[in-house]
């Protein structure tokens, strides 16, 4: 019997693919940097700005100055891009989102997010209307924890007070998480709603048959 439902926030919940984008190839075309040596060194930071170890500000700074195009001024730049197009992001949170999460609570079930973000990430979470839907959030650059580290599930597990296999994970099931919360006990499903809005090379996830699907919001209601 599943007594709480744990979700991923972005491809998921929400789609960094609505409005304006922000990506590396976006960051390397109006610093003058080749995209190639820009992702380098920008993915080198990423997890150390998952976790809270730099804010988006610094990890950035640390990039610009390891290609040698480091300025406040760029800094600035990109984090204010970032900023507007995560806020296309959380304007256009789709109603089926909050709907699902409502419902759910109605039926009783407790709510958890699971998220991987970058601290202008953590932000827009905080401020969004999803963030007072859950009753347990964890999310990376706040508790160090990040998917698929086992340890991010069963701090959600103990966190809920519930058994694993009492709950029901949903992702679109990028940083391996579904694998993570299989692991760990869960129930995991894979989310395709958004999966035609992605472009390469940011395709978190290629569609896994050995999960099952929901590809509709509503579809969630079904397995519990």
């Amino acid at each position: 019997m599943i007594k709480a439902v744990i979700f991923d926030m972005f491809e998921t919940l929400v789609t960094l693919f609505e409005g304006r984008t922000y990506f590396s190839e976006n960051i390397a075309a109006d610093l003058g940097i080749p995209q190639e040596d820009f992702r380098r060194e920008w993915h080198a930071t990423e997890r150390a700005r998952s976790i809270g170890v730099y804010s988006m500000a610094e990890g950035t700074a640390i990039t610009l100055k390891n290609l040698n195009a480091y300025s406040e001024e760029n800094v600035q730049l990109v984090v204010r891009k970032r900023k507007e197009a995560l806020g296309d992001t959380f304007f256009a949170i789709p109603k089926e989102s909050i709907e699902l999460l409502k419902k759910i609570r109605e039926k009783g079930l407790l709510t958890g997010l699971i998220s991987n973000s970058f601290s202008d990430e953590r932000d827009l979470i905080l401020g969004s209307p999803l963030y007072s839907l859950f009753d347990v959030t964890m999310i990376s650059y706040e508790t160090g924890l990040y998917k698929p580290d086992p340890a991010v599930f069963k701090a959600m597990i103990e966190k809920l007070g519930v058994k694993p296999e009492e709950c029901l994970y949903v992702g679109d099931g990028g940083s391996r998480e579904l694998y993570g919360a299989r692991d760990a006990g869960m129930n995991a499903v894979q989310c395709t709603w958004f999966h035609d809005r992605a472009f390469e090379p940011h395709v978190s996830c290629p569609l896994l048959d050995e999960f099952p699907h929901v590809d509709k919001q509503c579809d969630v209601l079904k397995l519990i």
